[in-house]
C-alpha cells in the first residue's frame, strides 16, 4: 500500500513540475513576444524533425515542428542561444524562412526522444535534401529554355528559392552526370555535362548566385562561413519519387567558390553486362574470367571512362547467396543490395590499404577495391587474388598495356603481377548516335575499301563477327530527342589477358610496346579499332571516336 502512495506522490510531484515548467515557458514566451508551443500536446512529423539533426538541435535547444515550402516552423527553450542563432542564420542564407516558438525544454526533450525512430540520421550539418517539383518544365532536352527559364526565376524575387530546385531538376531531366557552377567576374556560369561534353546553361549574377552556393552548402552538410578551403558533401534530392544522391565539391578560385555537383542517378547500376557496350567475343571473354575463384579483374581509364559501372556490373553478374561480397570504395557511390560495402576514411585511419587487410579477415570470397593508389594497396590486393579470391579494382591508365609500367613504377614485383592479374580492361566512354535523326551517308571508295581491309585483319574470332556485314557510315543530325545527334554512351574497350607467355613477358620486364605488340598478336582488338566496329555499325561515327582515341591514322 505504501508503494502505492509513493508512485502516486511521484507522478503527481511530475505532473506539477510539468506544470510549472509550462507556465513558465508561456512567461518565457510572452516576454519574447513569441507564441508558445506545448510540445507534450503537439503531434511532431518525424519528416520535419530530423530535418535538423539531432545533435545540431540538442546544442540549438530546437526542434523542428513543421515545415511548409521553404518555411520552418522551430520549437526552442531560448531564442538568445548562440548555436540557435547560427542556425537560424544559416537557414536565412539559404532562402529558409523560420518562426519560432517558445517551449519548456522538458517538452524539447520529449520531442528529442523521437529522433530514436528515424532510421537513417541525415549527414551532421545537412538538412533532409531537396525535394524537386515535378513540373512540365523539366521536360524536354532544350537546354536553351532551361536557361531562359532559369534566368526567369532569378528575375522573380519571390521565386527565388526554386533555383536550386529547378537548376537540379532540369539537370536529372535532360541526363547531366555533373551540374558545374563556375564563379566569373561578373557573374557565374551554369554548366551541363551531358554525355560526356559540358554545354553552357545561362548565367547567374552575383547574388542569387551566393543565394545557390548557401542554400547547396547547408543541404550538402557543408559549412557556409567558409570560403577559402575545400569541402566535400552530399544529400539526396526527390524527383519523379525516385531518391538521387548528389555528391557536393567546393573549392576556392578567384571569383569566388567553384560548385560541381555530380549526380549518381540510381538507373546506372541497373545496367547489365550487355548494357555496357560489349562486343560478342568480349563478353564472352568476361562471362569466363568472372567465373574463375581467383585472380585479378583490373579496369583502366581516366576519371569519367565508365569503369565504376563496369565494376557494378560485373559484381551484379557474379553475385549470389552463396558468395561474400566485400567493397571498398572512395566514396561509395551506389549502393547495392546483398553486397557489403565499405568506405575509405583516412582521418580514422581506413585506408585502402587497411581497410583492405580487415576486409581479408571476414572471410570473402570477392573484393571490389575502388581504385589501387599505392604500392601497399597493390601489394596486399595481388597476394589476395594469389590465395584463392576474386579481387575486382581500377588503375588510372591510358590504356592496358599500360597498366602493368604503372604497377611497377608503383613498386610492384614484376614476378607477382603476371600471376595475380587474369586480365586488364581498359575503356572509354563514346557517344551513341539517336535513333530518331541518326543519317547514313555514303563513303568514298577509299574510306569503304580501308574499313573492310580493317575488318579482314581483325582476330579471327572478331572477324567472324562482322564476315558479313557492309559498312556503313552515319552522320549525327539533331532533333528534340536528342543533344546534338547523340543521346546516351556506351562504352569501348580492349581486352589484355595474361596467360603464360604474358607472364613471361612481364616477368622480364617488357616495355608498354612488347606488352601491347604481345596482345595484339593474341587477338587483342584496341580501344580504337572497337569504337570504328562501333561506328560502321551504326552506333556512333567515325568523328566521335577520333574525339576520343585520337586521329584514326590508317584513314588519312
Amino acid at each position: 500500500m505504501d508503494l502505492f502512495g509513493k508512485k502516486n506522490i511521484s507522478e503527481d510531484l511530475e505532473r506539477l513540475n510539468h506544470e510549472a515548467e509550462e507556465r513558465d515557458a508561456e512567461r518565457r514566451a510572452v516576454e519574447a513576444k513569441l507564441p508558445h508551443i506545448n510540445l507534450f500536446s503537439t503531434s511532431v512529423n518525424l519528416d520535419f524533425l530530423k530535418k535538423i539533426p539531432e545533435e545540431r538541435a540538442r546544442l540549438a535547444e530546437a526542434a523542428v515542428v513543421d515545415s511548409k515550402h521553404n518555411r520552418l516552423a522551430i520549437a526552442i527553450f531560448d531564442e538568445n542561444n548562440p548555436e540557435l542563432k547560427k542556425l537560424v542564420e544559416e537557414l536565412n542564407q539559404a532562402g529558409i524562412s523560420v518562426s519560432l516558438f517558445i517551449s519548456s525544454i522538458r517538452g524539447l526533450q520529449h520531442t528529442w526522444g523521437r529522433y530514436r525512430e528515424v532510421k537513417e540520421a541525415p549527414r551532421e550539418g545537412a538538412l533532409e535534401g531537396v525535394n524537386i517539383k515535378e513540373t512540365e518544365s523539366f521536360v524536354g532536352l532544350d537546354l536553351a529554355h532551361i536557361g531562359s527559364q532559369i534566368k526567369q526565376l532569378e528575375k522573380s524575387s519571390t521565386e527565388t528559392t526554386g533555383l536550386l530546385d529547378f537548376i537540379l531538376g532540369s539537370a536529372i531531366t535532360t541526363g547531366a552526370s555533373d551540374i558545374h557552377l563556375e564563379p566569373t567576374k561578373e557573374n557565374s556560369l551554369v554548366r551541363f555535362r551531358i554525355d560526356g561534353l559540358l554545354y553552357d546553361i545561362c548565367r547567374l549574377e552575383k547574388p542569387s548566385y551566393t543565394f545557390v552556393l548557401n542554400r547547396l552548402k547547408l543541404v550538402s552538410g557543408l559549412k557556409i562561413n567558409v570560403s577559402d578551403a575545400a569541402q566535400d558533401g552530399r544529400f539526396t534530392t526527390t524527383i519523379k519519387q525516385e531518391n538521387i544522391e548528389i555528391r557536393t565539391s567546393v573549392i576556392p578560385s578567384e571569383y569566388g567558390e567553384t560548385v560541381v555537383m555530380r549526380v549518381l542517378d540510381p538507373k546506372t547500376i541497373l545496367l547489365s553486362l550487355t548494357d555496357l557496350g560489349l562486343r560478342q567475343d568480349d563478353r564472352e571473354t568476361i562471362d569466363r574470367e568472372l567465373k574463375r575463384p581467383n585472380g585479378t579483374i583490373l579496369v583502366t581509364g581516366p576519371t569519367g571512362s565508365g569503369k565504376t559501372t563496369s565494376l557494378y556490373a560485373f559484381l551484379k553478374a557474379v553475385k549470389s547467396s552463396e558468395l561474400k561480397i566485400i567493397t571498398i570504395e572512395d566514396p561509395i557511390e551506389y549502393h547495392l543490395d546483398g553486397i557489403e560495402q565499405t568506405q575509405v576514411d583516412p582521418g580514422s585511419g581506413y585506408t585502402f590499404a587497411s581497410g583492405l587487410r580487415s576486409i581479408l579477415r571476414q572471410d570473402p570470397d570477392i573484393i571490389l577495391v575502388g581504385e589501387i593508389r599505392d604500392l601497399e594497396t597493390a601489394e596486399i590486393g595481388m597476394n589476395a587474388a594469389l590465395t584463392g579470391h576474386l579481387v575486382f579494382s581500377t588503375l588510372h591508365t591510358n590504356d592496358a598495356a599500360g597498366a602493368v609500367p604503372r604497377l611497377v613504377d608503383l613498386g610492384a614485383k614484376t614476378s607477382i603481377i603476371g600471376p595475380a592479374i587474369n586480365i586488364i580492361i581498359a575503356q572509354r566512354l563514346i557517344r551513341k548516335l539517336c535513333d530518331y535523326c541518326k543519317v547514313e551517308v555514303a563513303p568514298d571508295e577509299v574510306a569503304f575499301n580501308k574499313i573492310k581491309g580493317f575488318i579482314d585483319g581483325l582476330p579471327e574470332r572478331t572477324k567472324l563477327l562482322y564476315a558479313n556485314l557492309t559498312p556503313k557510315f552515319y552522320e549525327a543530325k539533331g532533333c528534340p530527342k536528342c543533344h546534338e545527334g547523340f543521346k546516351g554512351r556506351i562504352g569501348i574497350f580492349e581486352f589484355l589477358k595474361c596467360g603464360d607467355e604474358m607472364e613471361a613477358l612481364i616477368a622480364h620486364e617488357a616495355t608498354e610496346e612488347a606488352i601491347k605488340k604481345l596482345g595484339r598478336s593474341q587477338g587483342m582488338v584496341e580501344m580504337q579499332g572497337d569504337g570504328v566496329l562501333k561506328a560502321v555499325s551504326g552506333l556512333t561515327t567515325l568523328k566521335e571516336v577520333e574525339r576520343i582515341t585520337g586521329p584514326i591514322d590508317w584513314m588519312g
